[in-house]
C-alpha cells in the first residue's frame, strides 16, 4: 500500500520560508505526477500546486504564484514544495497526493493517494 509521509510544516512568523516534503513509502511515484493541497480551518480543501512525472512542468493556484514552488526527486521519491513570503492566509493543513497520471492536473478525485497532512501556521 502506498504511503505518503509529509513533514516540514510548523509555526513562522509572516514573511519566512518553509520547505515542505513528502516522501512515498512502499511504491515508487516515478509514474505519476504530484501535487500539494491544503485545508484551512472551516474551509474545503483546496488545490496549490502540481508537478508532472519528469518535473519539466507545474502549475500553482494563484495565491501562491511566485512565492510557493513545487519540485521533485524521483531518485529519492520525494516531492518539495517551497515556501516563501508567507502570509498568515497561507495557514492550512498541507497535503501531497499522487495522481493517476503522469500529466499535471488541479482536480482533488484526480489524485488517488494522499499523505497524512503537516500543519503549516502562519503568525501575523
Amino acid at each position: 500500500q502506498v504511503q505518503l509521509v509529509e513533514s516540514g510544516g510548523r509555526l513562522v512568523h509572516t514573511g519566512e520560508s518553509l520547505r515542505l516534503s513528502c516522501t512515498a513509502a512502499g511504491r515508487t511515484i516515478n509514474n505519476s505526477a504530484m501535487g500539494w493541497f491544503r485545508r484551512a480551518p472551516g474551509k474545503d480543501r483546496e488545490f496549490v500546486a502540481t508537478i508532472n512525472l519528469s518535473g519539466n512542468i507545474t502549475y500553482y493556484v494563484d495565491s501562491v504564484k511566485g512565492r510557493f514552488t513545487i519540485s521533485r526527486d524521483n531518485a529519492k521519491n520525494t516531492v518539495y514544495l517551497q515556501m516563501n513570503s508567507l502570509k498568515p492566509e497561507d495557514t492550512a493543513a498541507y497535503y501531497c497526493a499522487e495522481a493517476r497520471w503522469p500529466g499535471i492536473t488541479t482536480v482533488l478525485h484526480e489524485y488517488e493517494y494522499w499523505g497524512q497532512g503537516t500543519q503549516v501556521t502562519v503568525s501575523s
